[in-house]
């Protein structure tokens, strides 16, 4: 691990001011470490904002919920007014990481996470998203986790989040801090498609700082299922996974939500997939019909074109059971 300077600001003005391309906020630590101690991040400042004010979960003025970038994973998935509101986001943190790694990863980190790709771990192989103009190792490579979905020539990661795939469900909004101010971005816009950028996950500039995460009025507490396929049922990150929220009217879909985790550079939503349910009866042939529109397009790897038919069964389950209400 390489030298670095700590600095402990006691507000969120001040530590935007810290703030630059050679500094990283901290706080959990779950991912920062890691990458730190495997010399794939080298910063030269640690910005500790776990003493910032960031820590609540209240009500939003447009009938949803605020959610501080500092709430635990497992205060939130735990809080009473997700749990009986948002149970979709509950299930999703529930099924990443640890019981000991939901205590200690925070919401805004864990929309901040870096992908898990052996590449971009591996300092001795090629990474452009690790270092930009090297190569992808991972193309050509062993790329059974790899992206089907949405990739480029130069990258070919996954994102490797539970929660960031429940909440592009539900809609969210991402709020950040930075010294030109504040601002909201729509949680469909805030991580990004590599395409030759590999190296940039998001839209945050280096000076921003996540501050809150609003979860909209409407949570979808009835019909939902977050569906997680990965090679071992104790902690590992998702093959794919599968989240679904439904407005149902009797057999008949009135509105439909679905993201898919582990498939893609980012939470993979398409609305016109969705588009096809909206009117129509709850079956496995219109269930069917929408996954193929929301796959369409895919371009599997030598080791991991098993995914396409994986998640196109996953998409399948998860709507009949959202539509079923059935849950667990």
């Amino acid at each position: 691990m390489n030298p670095f300077s700590y600095a402990r600001p006691s507000s969120v003005e001040d530590a935007v001011t810290l703030a630059g391309p050679d500094a990283r906020f901290i706080a959990g630590g779950t991912n920062l470490l890691d990458l730190m101690k495997e010399n794939v991040l080298r910063p030269r400042q640690l910005i500790d904002i776990t003493h910032l004010p960031l820590r609540e979960v209240m009500a939003s003025g447009n009938g949803g919920l605020r959610v501080g970038a500092l709430v635990s994973n497992a205060d939130l998935a735990w809080h009473p007014e997700v749990e009986a509101r948002y149970p979709l986001l509950s299930q999703a943190i529930l099924a990443g990481a640890s019981g000991q790694l939901r205590n200690m990863a925070t919401t805004g980190g864990n929309l901040l996470q870096r992908t898990r790709c052996w590449y971009f771990y591996d300092t001795g192989t090629p990474c452009n998203k690790r270092e930009p103009g090297s190569g992808c190792g991972a193309r050509d490579g062993v790329n059974r986790m790899n992206a089907i979905l949405g990739a480029s020539d130069a990258c070919v990661a996954v994102h490797p989040s539970d929660m960031c795939v429940a909440l592009a469900a539900l809609k969210a909004t991402v709020h950040v801090q930075g010294r030109q101010g504040a601002r909201e971005i729509a949680f469909a816009d805030f991580h990004r498609l590599p395409g030759d950028e590999p190296q940039r996950d998001n839209v945050l500039a280096d000076d921003e700082l996540i501050t809150a995460i609003e979860l909209p009025a409407e949570g979808f507490a009835t019909h939902y299922r977050y569906l997680k396929v990965r090679e071992r049922a104790s902690y590992a990150f998702a093959l794919v996974s599968v989240a679904v929220a439904l407005e149902m009217d009797g057999d008949t879909v009135r509105q439909a939500r679905i993201a898919l985790g582990g498939v893609a550079h980012k939470p993979w939503r398409r609305e016109e997939a969705e588009a096809r349910l909206v009117g129509q009866r709850a079956d496995d042939a219109h269930f069917a019909a929408a996954a193929d529109a929301l796959l369409a397009g895919a371009q599997p790897l030598a080791y991991n074109a098993f995914k396409v038919e994986l998640a196109r069964r996953a998409i399948i389950r998860a709507l009949d059971e959202a539509a079923r209400g059935v849950t667990r």
